[in-house]
């Protein structure tokens, strides 16, 4: 195990600054900042670096777990703690702010989950716990994952999303369930909405960010402000996620509790047993290999497979294609309602089609153990973005595939994501005569999925939700412009 060094943490702690102290890496100095950070208890950072898995001999009841608890995780064949759970859990249950960086299939849900249901235990009354999340699916995903872990203790668990109807959702809060798992923009509203919401929150004891990265990309700044404003100010605040961005190195701004940083690894990192692999092709043949490995399924012993698109469009157009070349799929972007989100979602999950077709709306957090393979149909235009749609494969041990097409347009980017993992991609080997032997039939599919799109008004949908959402960052920014010019007048 690497030493633990502490990092002194900026004083005002700006939420979104950029400004961020020089961590030091030399043991000798480590002393020095330990005592600096004495002089300010409440500002100090404990960062521990460990990729070393959980010693054989740890067990969940040695991590300070209640006995209901260690006892629901061997019902729910949790053998032992992942090395984020052991590492976490017991400085969350010591009062500590956490942030916990650690690959996909980690374990890192029942790293938080576990110890505020502890805590939830010895005092069941209000709303405990605030976990806010980036995509609807998501937060659907972890109510379930916190009902699992505290199913003996008649846990009132609420999700609140965009797609749902808010005054259902606005009577639910008012019930002040124990756990509260939402969406920023959703939550956002709701608080500023209703004087009745904000006070349902004032005895909240933990603030989870799950997928912090995201949650903290600063598209979310208002949203997040508006829900940091009617928390109590001595609530442990846990981030988790996978990849670490400079606003996750701000932290956020800490409470009056020492914070604690655990990290698996440094930098970017996928799994040892994800083999990744790319096919190097013509734009205008993407369909037609895409058809050839989907058709492929069997011999590769691929039981399900989801293909990352870049835009709702091309997700739309892929998903009727592969209808039209007889091939069992469901598609899944925000153009869709909730409900045929949340349908197409449950699909895939449990088998009824094995092929999901997806924008990075699903690429984050979303636990599907049979995934064996991912398609990169698109290249993401982040490294950050292709370690969390590989991410959904080769799980918890597991192998898996990961087959990006790389046309002339996407090399940059390519080496770009094997700069960041130090790591190259393998070619995937296939014979080209085989591969375009069904051009004919895959072009004839794609122009009458094309039509299709036509006439279900699918164009003029885009350009309606496209209109909204410029409708509301025009609106977010007259009221940000709104509060800056009061702040200016109240300092004058």
């Amino acid at each position: 195990m690497e030493y633990e060094e502490q990092v002194l943490v900026d004083q005002n702690f700006p939420l979104f600054s950029r400004k961020t102290k020089p961590t030091t890496k030399n043991p000798v100095a480590a002393p020095a900042a330990a005592a600096a950070a004495a002089e300010n208890p409440k500002q100090q950072l404990l960062k521990e670096t460990n990729s070393s898995p959980t010693p054989n001999h740890i067990t969940f009841s040695d991590l300070g777990l209640a006995e209901w608890a260690v006892q629901t995780c061997k019902e729910l064949s949790m053998k032992k703690p992942t090395p984020v759970q052991y590492h976490c859990i017991p400085r969350i249950l010591s009062g500590r702010d956490v942030l916990g960086l650690a690959q996909t299939g980690s374990g890192k849900t029942a790293a938080f989950a576990l110890p505020i249901l502890h805590r939830l235990a010895e005092d069941p009354y209000g709303v405990s716990c605030l976990v806010i999340t980036p995509t609807r699916e998501l937060a659907f995903q972890l109510a379930e994952q916190f009902r699992a872990l505290g199913s003996c203790l008649n846990l009132r668990c609420a999700v609140v999303v965009g797609g749902m109807d808010m005054i259902t959702q606005t009577k639910t809060l008012m019930q002040r369930p124990h756990v509260v798992i939402a969406t920023p923009g959703r939550i956002k509203v709701l608080i500023e909405q209703n004087p009745d919401i904000p006070p349902v929150f004032s005895r909240t004891k933990f603030l989870v960010l799950d997928e912090a990265d995201r949650v903290l990309d600063v598209g979310f700044e208002e949203e997040l402000r508006a829900i940091f404003h009617c928390l109590p100010k001595n609530r442990q605040t846990l981030l988790f996620s996978a990849t670490m961005t400079s606003n996750l190195q701000t932290l956020l701004e800490l409470s009056a509790n020492k914070a604690y940083f655990y990290e698996a690894y440094e930098g970017f990192k996928t799994v040892e047993s994800l083999k990744q692999q790319y096919i190097f092709i013509p734009k205008n043949v993407k369909d037609v290999y895409l058809q050839y490995i989907l058709s492929k399924l069997e011999d590769l012993g691929v039981r399900s497979a989801i293909i990352f698109v870049s835009t709702c469009r091309s997700c739309q157009l892929l998903g009727l294609l592969l209808e039209e070349l007889e091939m069992e799929a469901a598609a899944l972007h925000s153009y869709k309602s909730q409900s045929l989100r949340l349908s197409a979602l449950h699909k895939f999950k449990s088998g009824q089609v094995p092929i999901l077709v997806a924008t990075d709306v699903a690429s984050r957090g979303l636990d599907i153990p049979t995934v064996d393979l991912v398609i990169n149909y698109d290249i993401p235009r982040y490294p950050q973005d292709y370690v969390h749609r590989v991410g959904r494969t080769a799980r918890a041990g597991r192998g898996g595939l990961a087959v990006s097409f790389i046309t002339q347009n996407d090399v940059d980017l390519i080496h770009e994501i094997e700069a960041v993992l130090g790591k190259q991609l393998e070619k995937f080997e296939c014979k080209e005569n085989e591969v375009l032997a069904d051009i004919t039939k895959v072009y004839k599919a794609r122009r009458v999925a094309s039509m299709k799109m036509m006439d279900d008004g699918f164009e003029e949908k885009a350009e309606s939700r496209k209109a909204q959402k410029v409708k509301m960052q025009n609106e977010r920014k007259g009221r940000n412009k709104k509060q800056k010019r009061e702040r200016v007048a109240k300092d004058v």
